[in-house]
């Protein structure tokens, strides 16, 4: 009977303990789904009276660790030039890329961004990079008028 009276009076404390582990653990559940795996921003800037545009590509990511990417450009018409340039880098949480590409067009063009997390070695530091398993690829599309 003394170890039932001993059991019914701890019974506040656990319950209390147990609430706070509960709160404790969906707060650390909130701050992971939150984390963006990657945001992309993809501006086109024409110049006025000119077939020249910048394509402008900044990629930025949530995640302590980082990530090889690739970034490239596709387009719905054929682009010569450095339109088809492939850029690798590292990609972590505190610093987003900027990748730049010029074209000429005269016509509308339909243009997709693409970055894919890659495996690459020598790109980040020590070669400590993660590949997602959610994801691996992203993009985004935009018209040039």
């Amino acid at each position: 009977m003394y170890s039932l009276h001993l059991l019914l009076r701890a019974s506040p404390a656990v319950l209390l303990l147990i609430l706070c582990l509960q709160l404790g653990t969906t707060k650390a559940q909130e701050d992971t789904t939150s984390q963006q795996l990657m945001t992309m921003d993809l501006q086109m800037l024409q110049i006025d009276g000119s077939d020249e545009a910048t394509v402008v590509l900044q990629v930025s990511t949530d995640l302590r660790e980082c990530m090889v990417i690739k970034c490239y450009l596709l387009s719905n018409i054929p682009i010569e030039g450095n339109f088809n340039y492939k850029f690798t880098s590292c990609l972590c949480n505190n610093s987003p890329k900027r990748f730049f590409w010029d074209l000429q067009t005269n016509s509308t063009v339909r243009v997709t961004a693409v970055v894919d997390v890659i495996r690459e070695l020598n790109i980040c530091p020590d070669d400590w990079a993660v590949i997602p398993i959610k994801a691996n690829r992203f993009s985004l599309t935009k018209n040039l008028p």
